[in-house]
């Protein structure tokens, strides 16, 4: 039984996510749970689910998703880049609404390093004049 099925891999931060897209009734699994136990904030599930709503992609697609490292805001990051790209892959005709949206764009901040003699990547210790 060969269903169609489509993969794609998100990536924000420290985060990697790899989506598998296919026609399904619109169940979303990350890492072998249920959406609504693996994200407790109602945020990140509508961050991830912002390429869905924006392409009109309710209940035609099943998700499931395996996402490890960084935390849970850039997991949700990363899930929604890979949502993305495997919806194009699904159907090319979405990319234009999706990229004007800037889900297809990959945000590449990352975590400033340390510099020595200093405290952290940015602060200075007090200065004191006398």
């Amino acid at each position: 039984m060969a269903t169609e099925q489509y993969y794609a891999t998100g990536r924000r931060k420290e985060s990697v996510a790899r989506v598998w897209l296919r026609p399904g009734k619109g169940e979303i699994i990350v890492n072998r749970r249920d959406l609504e136990s693996y994200f407790p904030r109602e945020t990140l599930k509508m961050i991830l689910k912002q390429p869905l709503d924006v392409s009109e992609q309710h209940g035609k697609w099943d998700v499931l998703v395996n996402v490890a490292g960084g935390g849970l805001a850039g997991q949700a990051g990363a899930i929604r880049q890979g949502l993305t790209r495997a919806l194009v892959l699904a159907n090319g005709a979405l990319r234009t609404n999706l990229k004007k949206a800037g889900f297809l764009t990959r945000d590449a901040r990352k975590v400033e390093r340390k510099k020595y003699g200093r405290p952290g990547a940015r602060k200075r210790f007090q200065f004191s004049k006398r």
